[in-house]
């Protein structure tokens, strides 16, 4: 069956006509690999080992996609605070005005890619080279470019850098907001050049934002790759399935204790495969002994394998919002998306790449739980999202206590290198200068936040009491050859240990200039490709 037939599904999405694939009692089969999350992902690798013949159970802590709110981008927002929101909170952060700020991460199928924006960016191919200097060979820019190219069905111009026939549907040919399309004049008249495929390998310019969307909906790796093998009797899914601990012999994980439903058991299988991203990937290794062994015993863990890297390294994006009101004047929401321009820009001209990425919605865009408040306004007015993209800055991810229940305490650190600051605060000026551009001025915008009466000289305290976050938490799992690295780079493995490999973002050593969805795809294509031998037409393995 092609990737992309969905002739297999239950036309209302419902899962319930393959019950098969989702047993209402905990198997007590032996599977050949057991993979811990169905996000981006852990779709996409159980797709490709059930390809291959393959006997896999996939564990979902969430439920099916019944919320209606995942299909429209414009309403992506009432899926935060859901229950298909993990509904994570930082810390309190010192450098931003001591908030605890909001992390929505998916609790469902198709993980946080049910819940993010479904903008297609790859990163610059100077991310790569950053990657393979940091310890990692196989992962240069032409060595993961192929994979990409696999991975995309792009509607655009056809160039040699861009796929046409892989399972994601990559869109830029979607209905325009005309907002929007002045936006990018806007931006050309404040002196940025457009960039018609910022996917080239160069991010650098203003763009039309690529979009993973199919007849307007979106477009995840849950529906793409995994929804049109239900039915496959290789296939094990269980859903409100929690994680609670690896079950290891010696130094080999043999499967995983879970809470199913109410129901403490085990589930057995050859390999575990971690796929729950860069804060619950982490959080599940400590909990079941492996990682930084002093800080483990502190919260009563007792540390099985001392693994020092596990949960440190903690990098995300991070945004700062520009609102202007047109007053009366509605503002046509998007056909498809509330979002549709970004650019990439340095915020000094001797960086080798864009540090900013700002980000324009055609709704007024309140921070939440900001300081000392950007949290309401008019109805009617549009956003222009000042962006950080390159941090120096670096959190971690830490245990309060033993027990299962005992939260994960979640410290990016965010803004806690002045060199942050100040790119997002020059990013932020530059939103407020495109706002102001000629090709906007019909809609008769008027800058309510930060507001006239603060310049451009007084942004700083701004940007700290309204940053919130982009979404793209990686790093906390890196991996690497070094004493601090946590997977090794060309098998997935965790070091040390058997049966064990992590493939999703907490992986990354460095966050990529852009959205981090479309590199963690590329990521469980490449560890599925390890799995099974390559047998994916145009994905090779790292060092292959």
């Amino acid at each position: 069956m092609n990737a992309t037939d969905d002739s297999a599904v239950d036309r209302t999405g419902s899962i319930s006509a393959h019950s098969e694939n989702f047993p209402t009692d905990l198997p007590d089969d032996h599977f050949d690999y057991l993979i811990v999350g169905a996000g981006s992902s852990g779709c996409v690798i159980a797709r490709r080992l059930i390809d291959a013949g393959k006997k896999v159970c996939l564990i979902e802590a969430g439920g099916d996609e019944t919320n209606p709110n995942i299909d429209h981008l414009n309403t992506l927002g009432l899926i935060w605070h859901s229950a298909q929101d993990w509904d994570y909170y930082t810390t309190p952060q010192p450098d931003a005005m001591n908030r605890k700020i909001h992390l929505p991460r998916g609790k469902v199928l198709g993980g946080s890619n049910a819940l993010n924006a479904v903008i297609w960016v790859r990163g610059d191919a100077w991310d790569y080279e950053q990657w393979v200097d940091s310890g990692c060979p196989g992962w240069s820019w032409d060595e993961v470019l192929p994979v990409y190219k696999a991975i995309e069905n792009y509607d655009g111009e056809t160039t040699e850098a861009r796929g046409t026939d892989g399972p994601m549907d990559v869109r830029i040919g979607y209905e325009r907001n005309p907002i929007q399309e002045d936006m990018v004049t806007a931006g050309e008249q404040t002196g940025l050049t457009y960039n018609p495929d910022y996917n080239s390998g160069r991010v650098e310019g203003i763009s039309r934002i690529q979009l993973n969307v199919r007849d307007d909906k979106r477009l995840n790796t849950w529906r793409a790759y995994l929804k049109p093998r239900l039915g496959d009797g290789n296939l094990t899914i269980l859903t409100s399935t929690h994680a609670r601990r690896l079950l290891l012999e010696d130094k080999t994980v043999t499967g995983l204790e879970v809470d199913f439903r109410g129901q403490v058991g085990t589930v057995c299988a050859g390999e575990v495969i971690l796929t729950t991203g860069a804060l619950a990937s982490p959080e599940l290794l400590m909990r079941s002994g492996i990682g930084p062994a002093a800080e483990l015993r502190d919260v009563e863990v007792d540390p099985v394998h001392d693994l020092p890297g596990v949960g440190k390294n903690l990098q995300d994006h991070w945004l700062s919002p520009v609102i202007f009101t047109t007053g009366s004047r509605p503002v046509p929401m998007g056909e498809v998306a509330p979002a549709e321009v970004h650019l990439f820009w340095k915020s000094d001209p001797d960086l080798p790449v864009p540090d900013t990425q700002p980000l324009f919605f055609s709704v007024p865009m309140y921070a939440q739980d900001s300081a000392p408040n950007v949290q309401s306004g008019p109805e009617y007015g549009f956003t222009l999202q000042g962006g950080l993209v390159r941090p120096a800055s670096r959190g971690e991810v830490r245990l309060s206590g033993p027990n299962p229940q005992d939260p994960a305490l979640v410290d990016p650190n965010v803004l806690s290198e002045q060199a942050d600051v100040d790119a997002l605060v020059a990013s932020v000026r530059q939103c407020r200068e495109i706002g102001r551009a000629e090709a906007l001025a019909h809609w008769q915008p008027r800058e309510i936040f930060p507001g006239p009466e603060i310049s451009d000289d007084e942004l700083e305290d701004y940007v700290r009491g309204s940053v919130v976050t982009y979404h793209h938490q990686v790093g906390t799992c890196r991996m690497g050859q070094d004493e601090t690295a946590v997977v090794d780079p060309s098998t997935f493995e965790v070091h040390g240990l058997e049966g064990l490999r992590i493939a999703d973002a907490s992986i990354m050593p460095q966050v990529p200039t852009g959205n981090t969805n479309a590199p963690t795809i590329m990521i469980a294509e490449r560890a599925a490709a390890v799995l099974v031998g390559s047998s994916v037409e145009g994905i090779t393995a790292p060092g292959r």
